[in-house]
C-alpha cells in the first residue's frame, strides 16, 4: 500500500491565510479569504440601539454577535461573502468605543 499522493501532502502543509488591512494589520484567517474583507465607507455601518445597522445588506448585527471583533487600526472594516456589498457579513471589525 502507498502512502498519500504527493498533493495532498503539499496541500496539507499550505497554511491557511488571511489578508492584510490596508493600514497593515491582518484580518483573521476565519473572518476572510484574501478578497472578504474591507474598510468600510462613511454611512455603510450605522450604530442604532439594537447592533450594527449594515446599509447594503440590510443586516442588524446585534452588539453581542460574535461576528464582531475589535479593529486592528481604530477603522470599522467589514468581511463579506465574495467581498460583494450586499451579501451577508462574517465578521465586523469595529474601533474601540464603537
Amino acid at each position: 500500500m502507498s502512502g498519500p499522493a504527493p498533493g495532498l501532502l503539499l496541500l496539507a502543509a499550505v497554511p491557511a491565510f488571511g489578508h492584510d488591512a490596508p493600514s497593515g494589520w491582518s484580518y483573521a484567517v476565519a473572518c476572510c479569504d484574501n478578497k472578504d474583507c474591507r474598510p468600510t465607507v462613511p454611512g455603510e455601518i450605522e450604530a442604532t440601539r439594537l447592533g450594527y445597522k449594515v446599509r447594503d445588506s440590510g443586516e442588524l448585527i446585534p452588539y453581542s454577535d460574535r461576528r464582531i471583533k475589535p479593529s486592528g487600526d481604530g477603522g470599522m472594516h467589514r468581511c463579506s461573502y465574495g467581498g460583494f456589498p450586499a451579501a451577508g457579513t462574517i465578521c465586523l471589525y469595529v474601533p474601540a468605543g464603537s
